[in-house]
């Protein structure tokens, strides 16, 4: 049996592993071992193993994960998203649709100081629901303004899903952190049109919300500063060279942490219950990386994704026609699984498709059929996958962020919820189609700010 065989049986035996709910990094882990046992022995698995995780666990980039997870952990209790969208409610809430445009801004401040999609939701969602039905918003427009705000998690900086898949191309951190700031505006512009196209089709699913005194709207104002403050210290700067993102995610834990002992929100049981999820969101994360590393080396010995990258070339298809594909089966992939453990299975078999197809790795933007040269291409793509991995979150039949909104809203079946976040679905396939319409859009900040 050849090896690029072995590598397909491998591949199909991690899909049914998966199916049949083993955790994704048992899955990769298994099947990584076993095919790199079966193609050059057992003792080239244990030789492997001895390195591989301390050679993963120990990139310096990947430090910067575990302070992000805390940061979004201690947020999440410290009050910080209610008191953003009480804030974004002041300014908006009076017009039409405006709660659920106020629900969108809410989503993207806490994703700036989160970068998870499916916390932004959860958190979200507890804040922002009763206030959609005390102004008698449509369950459908409602559920589904916060399932799919949650999907802002993971684009608006700082996110965990974005630094892993730098590491997994070696593209530099800060520079995918620039390039997904102005796609990340792009998606609230268009959430928030899409609001106001919906409401003003149908007046009765978004009232306007209640006028507040000045007094509120100087103290809804004012409560938010904390959020700001922080977003522009971390981000900030780490735009402006002055912090790396590891001393930028560090400082954003103790900003949160004094922010949120100050007003009161962190006691020591809140605080050791952040340490905990920390802790075991990391582990799960790292294990993954495990994973996926094994899992690589077993597909890289066996051949598949130079095969795939060949086969792709052969195939005919424009190197356009080919990147349109790829996004399309990651947004199918994405229903099946989390944004994570897809970039981790997905970008080693994709990424080099893409490379071969743009000209090898020292292709140039003269010669490149994206116009554009590897590093460039590696900006670009990756925000394109991580938009539509994100999809998969609000895609039936599996829509994780759904299930959770869902939760939160039991008196709202579930059907009406996914139809509530199809408008939006439609809005970032618009938005997919514009970032690789005018791939400036994700390069142009990068190379301003690295000029």
């Amino acid at each position: 049996m050849d090896s690029i065989t072995i590598g397909l049986i491998g591949l199909a035996a991690l899909v049914g592993l998966i199916a049949i709910r083993l955790p994704i990094a048992y899955a990769m882990i298994a099947v990584g071992g076993i095919g790199i046992a079966v193609l050059n022995g057992p003792a080239i698995v244990l030789s492997q193993l001895k390195d591989l995780a301390y050679g993963q666990f120990s990139i310096y980039d990947l430090s910067v994960v575990p302070l992000f997870v805390l940061m979004g952990a201690i947020s999440a209790r410290s009050g910080l998203s209610a008191d953003l969208f009480r804030a974004a409610n002041a300014w908006l809430g009076w017009m039409r649709g405006g709660v659920a445009i106020s629900a969108i801004a809410g989503c993207a401040g806490f994703g700036a100081v989160c970068g998870s999609s499916l916390a932004t939701a959860s958190t979200m969602g507890r804040v922002a629901l009763p206030e959609l039905k005390k102004y008698n918003y449509s369950n459908t427009l409602g559920t589904g303004t916060i399932a799919a705000g949650g999907v802002l998690g993971i684009l608006i900086p700082p996110s965990v899903v974005l630094i892993v898949y730098a590491i997994i191309v070696e593209a530099n951190v800060v520079t995918m952190f620039m390039a997904a700031f102005i796609p990340g505006l792009i998606a609230v512009l268009f959430f928030i049109i899409t609001i106001l196209i919906y409401v003003t089709i149908n007046p009765a699913a978004g009232p306007r919300g209640g006028r507040i005194t000045r007094a509120e709207f100087i103290s809804a104002t004012f409560n938010v500063l904390p959020v700001l403050v922080v977003f522009l210290v971390v981000i900030g700067g780490i735009y402006l060279g002055l912090f790396n993102p590891t001393p930028a995610a560090a400082v954003g834990v103790v900003m949160v942490t004094l922010f949120a002992a100050l007003r009161g929100k962190l006691n020591l049981t809140e605080g050791r219950e952040a340490l905990l999820e920390t802790a075991r969101t990391t582990g799960m994360i790292y294990l993954i990386l495990l994973g996926a590393e094994l899992l690589k080396i077993f597909m890289s010995r066996g051949g598949v994704p130079q095969a795939m990258a060949e086969w792709m070339a052969m195939s005919g298809l424009s190197p356009m026609a080919t990147l349109i594909i790829l996004l399309v089966a990651l947004i199918a992939l994405g229903c099946l699984m989390d944004s994570l453990s897809m970039i981790l299975l997905a970008i080693p078999f994709f990424w080099p498709v893409l490379v071969e197809l743009n000209g090898g790795d020292y292709a140039t933007a003269a010669s490149s059929p994206f116009g554009m040269d590897t590093e460039d291409l590696k900006i670009w793509f990756g925000i394109l996958a991580l938009i539509v991995v994100e999809l998969g979150l609000i895609t039936p039949p599996v829509g994780m962020n759904v299930f959770i909104i869902s939760s939160l809203s039991p008196d709202v079946p579930m059907r009406q919820t996914f139809l509530g976040v199809m408008p939006f679905f439609g809005a970032e396939i618009v938005r997919v189609a514009v970032l690789i319409a005018f791939p400036a859009l994700t390069l142009w900040l990068p190379s301003i700010l690295s000029g």
